[in-house]
C-alpha cells in the first residue's frame, strides 16, 4: 500500500461549506460536553481528562481520519475496557495505554486492515453494541442511586451491590436529580421542533439548576476543571506494567477500530455518495490516541452519537470535527468555574438515556425473527459482552458465528446420482440398440451433479456419497460446474476419492471445472492426477458422457479381440 494514500489531501476541505461546518461544530461541542464529563466520571478519573481527550482526539482524528463526518473522543463502550486498568494501576496508566494503543491502530492501517472489518457479522456487531448500552446503563447507578460500592470486576456486581445499598440507605436527592435529568432529556427529544437544541445540553442545565435548591446540597459534583488543556508529556513508563499496559492497549486498539469504522459506517448510510476510507480512519484513530497520550489523556475512539449528531446538524466536511474540538477549548476557558456545580448524578441521568437511545432494537428483533442461528450469535454475544468482557464477546461471537456459517453452508452442498445424457449419434443402426446402449450406460456409468463448496465441512460427505453407489459401476463423471470453491480439505477429499475409485478400477472423468477449484487442482498437481493429460477433464457434461460411452466401447473390443 502506498502510504500516501492515506495522507490528509486538500479535497478534504470545501470552504464554501465553511459556515455550515462551523454551525455544526458549534452544535456537537455542546453535545459532547456532558458525554466527555459522564465517561471520565464513570471511568474512574478527573472529569478534566474527559475534556481534554475530546479536544485532542476530535482535532487530530478530524485532520486525519477517513470520514468527513466522524466526531471521536470518549465513548461509553472504551470505559468498559479501561475501568478495571483504572482499578488496578489507577488513572496513570491511561495515557500510556493510549500511546501503545494508537501506534498498533497505525500499524492496522499501513498493514491495510481497515477493509476487513466489513466481515464481522452483523449479529456479532448488533449483540456487541447492545450489550455495552446495558453496561453502560448499569455503570450509572452508583452515580444515580448516590450509593458508592465496593469495586469489583464485573459491572453486573457493582450494580447489584449499588441497588442493595440503596435499598438500606436510599438517597432521594441524587435520585431525584437522576431522574429528572432523564425524563427532561427524553421528553424534550419528544418534540419534533426542540431537537435543534441538544437534549442533553437543557437536562444538563435543568437538572444543574434543579440542584442548587437547598435539599440537594450535599449531592457529589464534578470537580477538578482546569481552564485550559495540560501541556504535553510523556506518559509514566513502567517496565514492570508493561505485560498488563499492553494486553489492554490491544484490547483498546480492537475496540477502537470496530467502533470508528462502524461509526463511519452509519454516518455514511445517513448521508448521500458519502464514503469513508477505513484504513485512514484506523490511521486518524491511532495518531489521535497517541496525541491524547501526551496530553494526559485516556483513549478515544469514533463516537456514534457525535457523529450522528454532526451529521444531523448539516456538516460537509471535516471541518467541523475540527471545529467541535475548538469550541470545547474556548467552553472550557469560559466556563469551568460552573462546572463545578454539575451533580455526578445529573450526568448518570444523561447517560442513561443515551445508553437507551444506543440499543438498536430494530436491528435486534429483525436478526431474532430471521434464523435461529443468527439469533443465538446476537443472544451469547450481548450475554458474554454484560457478564464478562467486550473483547470475549467479540471473539465468541466470531467463532459461533463462523461455526454456525460452516453448518449452514455444509446444508447448502449435495451430491445426487443422475440419469446419463449425452449424443448417441452416428454409432448405431437400430433402436434396439440405442436401448442396449442405454441400459448398458446404466450398468457401467454413473454421473453425479455436486452442488455447492466443497470444503472442510462438506468434505466427509463428498467421499462417502460417490463411494456407496460405485458398485458394478465403470465410469465416475463428477459434474462440477456448480462448485464455485474448494479448500484444501475438500481436495484433500477429491484426491482420496480419485485414488479410491482407481483401486476398484473405476475410471473418473470430471467435467465444468470451475475457475478456483480449478487454479487449486493444477497448484497442488491433483488435476493430472485426475485428468490422465488432460485426457478424462471436459469442459461439459455431454462432453464427458460420450467419452465415457467410447472409453466402454473401447474396452469391450479390446476384450473381444
Amino acid at each position: 500500500m502506498k502510504l500516501t494514500r492515506l495522507l490528509p489531501r486538500s479535497s478534504d476541505y470545501r470552504w464554501e461549506y465553511l459556515g455550515a461546518d462551523l454551525v455544526s461544530g458549534v452544535t456537537v461541542a455542546i453535545v459532547a460536553l456532558p458525554l466527555a464529563l459522564g465517561f471520565a466520571v464513570s471511568t474512574g478519573v478527573s472529569p478534566a481528562i474527559g475534556v481534554t481527550t475530546a479536544i485532542v482526539a476530535g482535532i487530530v482524528a478530524g485532520l486525519f481520519g477517513g470520514s468527513n463526518f466522524q466526531v471521536s473522543g470518549p465513548t461509553g463502550a472504551m470505559t468498559v475496557v479501561l475501568i478495571p486498568i483504572v482499578a488496578t494501576r489507577g488513572p496513570e496508566a491511561l495515557p500510556l495505554v493510549a500511546v501503545v494503543a494508537g501506534l498498533l491502530l497505525v500499524a492496522m492501517a499501513v498493514a491495510g486492515i481497515g477493509r476487513y472489518v466489513g466481515f464481522v457479522p452483523w449479529p456479532v456487531i448488533t449483540g456487541f453494541t447492545n450489550g455495552i448500552a446495558v453496561i453502560i446503563f448499569l455503570q450509572q447507578l452508583p452515580l444515580v442511586l448516590g450509593v458508592t460500592p465496593e469495586h469489583a470486576e464485573s459491572t453486573l456486581v457493582v450494580a447489584t451491590r449499588t441497588v442493595r445499598g440503596f435499598v438500606e440507605s436510599p438517597a432521594g436527592p441524587a435520585l431525584v436529580l437522576g431522574a429528572t435529568t432523564a425524563a427532561v432529556m427524553v421528553l424534550w427529544l419528544k418534540v419534533p421542533r426542540l431537537r435543534t437544541v441538544p437534549a442533553s445540553m437543557i437536562a444538563l442545565l435543568v437538572g444543574t439548576g434543579i440542584s442548587l435548591l437547598g435539599w440537594f446540597d450535599g449531592v457529589a459534583r464534578v470537580t477538578g476543571i482546569p481552564r485550559t488543556i495540560p501541556t504535553p508529556d510523556l506518559p509514566m513508563f513502567s517496565v514492570g506494567g508493561m505485560v498488563d499496559i499492553t494486553r489492554v492497549a490491544l484490547a483498546v486498539a480492537i475496540l477502537a477500530a470496530l467502533e470508528s469504522l462502524l461509526s463511519a459506517v452509519v454516518a455514511d448510510g445517513q448521508t448521500i455518495e458519502e464514503r469513508h476510507d477505513p484504513d485512514r480512519e484506523l490511521l486518524g484513530q491511532g495518531l489521535a490516541n497517541v496525541a491524547v497520550g501526551f496530553f494526559g489523556g485516556m483513549p478515544a475512539t469514533g463516537a456514534l452519537a457525535r457523529t450522528a449528531v454532526n451529521v444531523r446538524s448539516g456538516a460537509k466536511t471535516r471541518v467541523a470535527a475540527v471545529f467541535h474540538g475548538v469550541v470545547l477549548v474556548a467552553i472550557l476557558g469560559f466556563l469551568a468555574p460552573l462546572a463545578t456545580k454539575i451533580p455526578l448524578a445529573v450526568l448518570g441521568g444523561i447517560l442513561m438515556v443515551v445508553a437507551v437511545r444506543m440499543v438498536e432494537s430494530h436491528a435486534a428483533r429483525t436478526i431474532l425473527r430471521s434464523t435461529r442461528s443468527d439469533a443465538f450469535v446476537l443472544l451469547l454475544t450481548m450475554g458474554v459482552t454484560i457478564v464478562f468482557d467486550l473483547i470475549l464477546a467479540v471473539e465468541v461471537g466470531m467463532i459461533a458465528a463462523g461455526f454456525l456459517f460452516v453448518v449452514r453452508m455444509s446444508r447448502l452442498f449435495s451430491i445426487d446420482p443422475e440419469m446419463l445424457s449425452g449424443s448417441t449419434e452416428g454409432h448405431h443402426d437400430t433402436a434396439a440398440e440405442i436401448r442396449e446402449e442405454s441400459e448398458l450406460d446404466r450398468e457401467n456409468i454413473l454421473a453425479f451433479r455436486i452442488d455447492g463448496p466443497v470444503f472442510f465441512g462438506a468434505a466427509a460427505q463428498f467421499f462417502d456419497q460417490v463411494l456407496k453407489e460405485t458398485s458394478g459401476i465403470k465410469v465416475v463423471i463428477l459434474r462440477m460446474r456448480r462448485v464455485p470453491v474448494m479448500d484444501a480439505t475438500g481436495l484433500t477429499a477429491l484426491r482420496g476419492l480419485v485414488e479410491a475409485l482407481e483401486r476398484q478400477h473405476i475410471v473418473v472423468m470430471v467435467s465444468g471445472l470451475q475457475p478456483q477449484p480449478r487454479e487449486m487442482l493444477e497448484r497442488t498437481g491433483v488435476l493430472d492426477l485426475i485428468s490422465r493429460n488432460r485426457e478424462h477433464l471436459f469442459d461439459t457434461s455431454e462432453e464427458a458422457i460420450a467419452h465415457a460411452r467410447e472409453h466402454l466401447r473401447r474396452a469391450d473390443h479390446h476384450k473381444a479381440g
